[in-house]
């Protein structure tokens, strides 16, 4: 191909990548994508968080239809589960979605190249493809967003089958008699929901004592009696040491217990960033300890042109936290401004009832012995959430005892993951409970409950 110029290039097309280009070139640069994939999206859209939230909806779906919809009166008999038919839908959600990033390249006019962008020094990347050989790109600036992979951990042999990854766990052929879930993070929860739902015996292995590490504890705790409810069974202080295939089965050698034995291991022990083979000797960049690239003001690397963000430069590991850093990396590039307000990030956990969070912990202000007051409201005290038979859990609002500024929100119930945007939006302008508290809320709906825990913090619910 010769020797190509642009004014960006970008490498790596997930939520990062992609938002990132896709902003640049409004701003109106020349950009340009390397990504290695044959579909645009990252793992987000190809292996994580579209195809999850697919098997997702449609195993509760499944599980409300045997359990639930008896309640509302919608009786049926001989409800079956037709996996194929659910892991193809899931495919071609993630093709329509992945599709539509194409589509934006173009619209933007935004130039793509196939193959695996590595840093070749200053302004220069090189080009490895399978269908167009070797090439080298340049540009007056370089953005690193190749994201972040699977962790390891010692001792757990993953074939890519009988023992792995979410990424294998999106595809099972059949449903698991047994399921070992590594983790009990956001993807270990979710993955196990699923296959929990579909009718696996489900264990969670965490080393930690609690679930849901970097969550409000008293939310997590709160989840964890809710998934035991429906089957999951936590074994906490766990250590794994050891999982392997056994013949027809899988063995997980737990530190001070029995050897579990199941016919399914998935890890879900944490991230990694992807920085292997990106050239970063090349340009003089080192890792930090935890295997992150170090980025300054603009998210400038020591790298004379060269830029980083999401999971390479670590902080949350979530795809909307990528995105925020795309668009301000883009602005910043050609504005001389950009900016991402950390603390207004939110976290979701799609099991049900779905667990969202946003802003400090209780821990955290403890911590920081910052003084704040707490108000929380039930869900079975809010009239939308009894009509539709989903009263488990809670808002929780936290606020500075001093000023009454919102400082946290956490919740556990229906559809926490869209009620968490708007306390999101309150913490980004500095909102008080006071102003939540006072703003009107429709009736009868979820939201409610954020505006009752709102008033609940100077102790003064409406409805409780």
């Amino acid at each position: 191909m010769g020797s190509k110029k642009h004014d960006l290039i970008v490498i790596g097309a997930g939520p990062g990548g992609y938002i990132a280009a896709i902003r640049a070139a409004q701003l109106g640069l020349d950009v340009a994508v390397v990504e290695k994939e044959s579909a645009l999206g990252g793992t987000c859209l190809r292996i994580g968080c579209i195809p999850s939230k697919a098997l997702l909806e449609s195993s509760e779906r499944f599980w409300a239809a045997k359990n639930e919809f008896a309640s509302h009166g919608v009786k049926f008999t001989g409800v079956k589960l037709d996996l194929r038919a659910m892991l193809k839908r899931k495919d071609q959600i993630v093709a329509s979605l992945t599709r539509g990033v194409e589509g934006l390249f173009k619209k933007n006019m935004i130039t793509r190249y196939a193959g695996h962008g590595r840093l070749a020094g200053e302004n220069r990347v090189t080009l490895q493809s399978k269908s167009n050989g070797n090439a080298t790109l340049e540009a007056k600036a370089i953005l690193i967003a190749t994201g972040s992979t699977p962790a390891p951990l010692k001792g757990v042999e993953l074939d890519g089958d009988f023992i792995g990854t979410s990424t294998e766990a999106l595809s099972y052929s059949k449903v698991p008699t047994h399921l070992v879930v590594i983790g009990a993070g956001y993807i270990g929860l979710e993955m196990g929901s699923v296959w929990s739902r579909l009718g696996a015996r489900v264990t969670v292995l965490e080393s930690l004592d609690r679930i849901l590490p970097g969550m409000d504890a008293e939310i997590a705790a709160e989840a964890k009696k809710c998934l035991e409810s429906q089957g999951i069974e936590f074994r906490l202080s766990s250590k794994v040491n050891a999982a392997r295939r056994a013949g027809k089965v899988c063995k997980v050698d737990v530190e001070g217990a029995k050897p579990l034995t199941c016919d399914r291991v998935l890890l879900a022990a944490g991230r990694a960033p992807n920085t292997n083979d990106l050239g970063l000797e090349a340009v003089g960049i080192e890792l930090d300890k935890k295997g992150f690239i170090p980025v300054k003001e603009g998210f400038a690397t020591s790298a004379h042109g060269i830029h980083a963000i999401g999971d390479v430069v670590g902080g949350a590991m979530l795809a909307h936290k990528a995105e925020e850093e795309g668009v301000a990396f883009a602005e910043h590039l050609v504005n001389g401004h950009g900016h991402v307000n950390y603390d207004a990030i939110p976290g979701v956990v799609y099991t049900h009832p779905e667990i969202a969070s946003v802003g400090r912990t209780e821990d955290d202000l403890r911590q920081a012995k910052i003084e704040y007051r707490k108000g929380s409201f039930p869900f079975r005290a809010n009239g939308r959430a009894l009509a539709m038979g989903s009263t488990e859990g809670k808002v929780k609002v936290l606020a500075d005892a001093q000023t009454d500024r919102i400082l946290g929100v956490h919740i556990i119930g229906p559809r926490a993951g869209d009620l968490i945007a708007e306390a999101a939006a309150a913490i980004n302008f500095g909102a008080s409970a006071e102003d939540l508290a006072r703003t009107c809320h429709a009736h009868p709906t979820l939201a409610e409950a954020l505006r009752e825990a709102a008033f609940a913090v100077s102790g003064k619910p409406l409805n409780l």
